[in-house]
């Protein structure tokens, strides 16, 4: 029978498992962060459709660093004129197009000391890998985000025919299912995505394991706080970067 607390166990259990399995990956992805920072680098995160969440959570909040730059697909628009009907043909599906990251890549001030951070639950469209390409490319560390369940299980769009987790330098496994969905029915659904849960709970202890490696190394935190001077400064050096 499916209740509230079925999803509360099986939640848990993913969550152990999520921290029991990928301890070290967070523990080197927060390194890495904290590494970029200190050397007045960017953060930049990219993920298509929900991904874009895992970005979402840890800025502009309290509490949030600040050298956090989402990367957005709704940019082509606002900043790369891309025409609105195109961006949302549903029969050539944008995001899943392997033609557009150099022109995403290119509507932002990007540095040599700037790290990616690219999430995907699939891992196999276009404009995913081709933003990690490009960025490995680029010279940049690239730090990805997936289901390993998931992409391992799905044929790549790419016309490489590699997925996204083939071009990190780190790769976080979500350890959510494949197909997203963690509750299964009587019948042939399942219900309760998870993946934006998971992704939301490795981007704050990333946040969290960064912060605690700057403050040991006596590095001014960058990060949102209830002082607006403080963040005014803050901001400031990150200029239009962010």
């Amino acid at each position: 029978m499916i209740n509230a607390k079925t999803f509360e166990t099986e939640m848990l259990n993913l969550i152990d498992n999520l921290y029991e399995s990928q301890e070290e990956n967070l523990e080197k992805a927060a390194q890495m962060f904290a590494d970029c920072i200190e050397n007045d680098g960017v953060i930049h995160m990219f993920g298509s459709g929900h991904s874009v969440g895992m970005g979402i959570d840890i800025k502009n909040r309290e509490g949030a660093m600040i050298p956090i730059h989402i990367m957005e697909t709704t940019d082509f628009v606002t900043k790369g004129n891309v025409p609105l009907e195109v961006f949302k043909d549903k029969t050539n599906v944008f995001e899943r197009r392997p033609d557009v990251a150099d022109k995403l890549y290119n509507l932002y001030d990007i540095r040599k000391e700037d790290i990616f951070v690219v999430i995907s639950n699939s891992g196999i469209n276009g404009v995913v890998i081709d933003i990690a390409s490009l960025a490995k490319k680029n010279g940049h560390k690239v730090i990805i985000v997936t289901s390993m369940k998931h992409t391992l299980a799905e044929e790549s769009r790419h016309p490489s025919g590699k997925k996204l987790y083939e071009f990190g330098d780190l790769v976080i496994d979500n350890c959510g299912p494949h197909g997203d969905a963690l509750i299964q029915t009587d019948g042939i659904a399942k219900v309760c995505s998870v993946s934006s849960i998971c992704n939301n709970l490795i981007a704050q202890s990333i946040a969290a394991r960064t912060c605690e490696i700057l403050d040991k190394d006596g590095y001014e935190l960058p990060i949102l706080t209830a002082d607006k001077e403080y963040n005014e400064r803050m901001m400031k050096k990150y200029g239009g970067r962010i």
